[in-house]
């Protein structure tokens, strides 16, 4: 009961921890509404999923690789950029022509799976936190949990920021917006190439 109470609080405090994958809840719900919003909150969810299965699988040892974790690192942080500065040189966004939900969901699980805050956060709990004797049907259960509360929290953030009366406001000063989301997207990808990988 102490391991499961100890996974929960640990998740449920990295989850509200911002970061970049809130950055991008929040670039799609407040650019291509509550849908987009919700797709990339499930993206992120899967991309949770990607780090619970290698990490079962024996992959902590990626723990000991700095070299790789350097390049998932590099890998993140560009990404990040790119969608800054994607963001940051985009038009106003026409309803009809608004992101579509697969891209939406590709964002969440591109940005999940390249932060190696989640990666690392991922294998501490797993190999810190949890007992080497915990049942797998357990283990599999902790994983589900890690990735329905980063589901649940990042629905509910993309809901409140992308209601009609703040999103239409927003929407009304969206040059601004789209630069202001793209300069914060590209400052996660610089702090994150630059900074400590626990940043």
């Amino acid at each position: 009961m102490t391991e499961l109470f100890a996974v929960m609080t640990i998740t449920l405090l990295a989850v509200i921890s911002p970061g970049a994958d809130f950055a991008m809840i929040s670039r799609n719900s407040l650019l291509y509404g509550k849908r987009a919003g919700l797709a990339a909150a499930l993206g992120i969810g899967l991309g949770v999923q990607v780090h619970v299965m290698y990490t079962l699988l024996g992959a902590s040892l990626l723990q000991q690789t700095p070299l790789l974790l350097q390049l998932l690192r590099v890998l993140g942080a560009g990404y990040l950029v790119y969608v800054g500065w994607s963001t940051f040189r985009s038009g106003a966004v026409n309803e009809a022509a608004a992101d579509n939900h697969g891209r939406a969901l590709r964002n969440g699980f591109l940005t999940n799976v390249l932060n190696p805050k989640t990666m690392l956060f991922v294998i501490s709990t797993y190999t810190q936190v949890v007992a080497a004797s915990t049942p797998l049907s357990v283990l599999l259960g902790y994983g589900l949990f890690m990735s329905l509360a980063h589901v649940l929290w990042f629905a509910l953030v993309a809901v409140l920021l992308s209601r009609d009366g703040l999103r239409q406001r927003l929407l009304g000063v969206q040059l601004w917006l789209n630069r202001g989301i793209g300069l914060l997207l590209m400052a996660l990808g610089s702090l994150l190439a630059a900074g400590p990988l626990l940043q």
